[in-house]
């Protein structure tokens, strides 16, 4: 009886039409986008704007590559430059290889350089993208089921991973894969984060520590059942000591940080509640549109009182006129060669008025 298991792909690339598509890094570019989505939504309900997520993210993803790629070759020299191999192959990061580590190190450079160019402190961008780390790695994990490694030991159960190639020293066979176990618990650390962001009111990069703690310590127990070749240190993995180095020290930030900066940031973007933006721009103009609304209606009302003003006192001038009438002027003298001149009639009754 054939036993169950997960079966590998047979090859780690994917083509369309001329183009390949490397399983690996499209795990990698899958895994950002969602990172940075998710970040955006939380950095916008922490008071942040809409986009400075993926603008810092131009600044932190590259520099994250380049410091996954590092850690990597630095830890498996011996995959590069001894002899028989080729060190070219250092450069050929769709290949497989990112250590999570350098990449989280040389990842905070490139966000703090991001977050300095827009005055916005480094732990409240921390804290908004934790989750979407975790989630992006849970991601790209299955970039190492693609490229058949990265699995654990040998195993018969229902969800062993099947390994068909024998390129590098694999023995096909079927083996724990710890790369499912890795993706399953950065979802669960991803929740964790979550739930303690809301429940706990986290700021000050206590999110970002406890993503952190809680990912270190589901790697040591994942690492320790990993086959593929390592540095040992004292009987353990090289990657081990890093997960116990790195979880004391997210939780003594946890710890010191609650106790010097309790709570939240009020503000974790400069200008970003005082009307900047589209939304502030479309909005002064609807004020000045209703101030000039105002001041138009203002203007008319003037004019029509004005106007008011301008009737009423050729009116009272009209009645003064005809009930004191003054001496005529020059034009006013009677015309003697013509007789009496006959009074007029006027509109307003003034000819009444002095024939009266």
């Amino acid at each position: 009886m054939e036993l169950a298991y997960i079966p590998s792909p047979s090859s780690g690339v994917l083509y369309l039409g001329p183009v390949p598509l490397r399983g690996y890094a499209f795990c990698i570019i899958i895994g950002v986008f969602v990172a940075v989505w998710l970040g955006n939504k939380r950095w916008i309900a922490r008071g942040g704007r809409a986009g400075t997520v993926a603008d810092i993210a131009v600044w932190a993803v590259p520099f994250g590559l380049v410091g996954g790629r590092l850690y990597h070759v630095i830890t498996d020299y011996q995959l590069y430059f001894s002899e028989g191999r080729d060190w070219v192959d250092a450069f050929k990061i769709w290949e497989g290889g990112l250590g999570i580590w350098g990449a989280i190190a040389l990842g905070a450079l490139g966000a703090w350089i991001g977050c300095r160019r827009r005055g916005i402190p480094l732990p409240a961008y921390a804290d908004a993208i934790a989750p979407g780390i975790a989630i992006a790695q849970a991601i790209g994990r299955w970039g190492n089921w693609f490229n058949q490694e990265l699995y654990g030991r040998a195993t018969d159960l229902p969800w062993a991973v099947e390994i068909t190639s024998s390129a590098d020293g694999r023995m096909p066979g079927t083996y724990h894969p710890t790369f499912l176990y890795e993706s399953l618990w950065c979802i669960g650390v991803a929740l964790l984060v979550i739930w303690a962001d809301r429940r706990f009111t986290l700021g000050h990069g206590r999110a970002f520590a406890l993503y952190v703690a809680g990912y270190c310590a589901g790697r040591f127990w994942i690492e320790y059942m990993r086959v593929d070749e390592a540095h040992h240190i004292l009987g353990l993995r090289l990657n081990n000591w890093t997960a116990v180095l790195v979880f004391l020290l997210a939780v003594l930030y946890i710890v010191l940080s609650a106790r010097k900066r309790p709570g939240r940031e009020a503000v974790v973007e400069p200008g970003a509640g005082d009307g900047g933006g589209p939304a502030a721009d479309a909005g002064q103009t609807d004020g000045d549109a209703a101030g000039k609304d105002a001041s138009a209606e203002a203007a008319t009302t003037e004019d029509a009182t004005d106007t008011d003003d301008a009737t009423d006192t050729d009116d009272a001038t009209d009645t003064d006129d005809a009930g004191k009438p003054g001496k005529p002027g020059k034009s006013e003298k009677p015309d003697e060669s013509e007789g009496p001149a006959e009074p007029e009639e006027s509109k307003d009754g003034a000819g009444s008025a002095k024939k009266a």
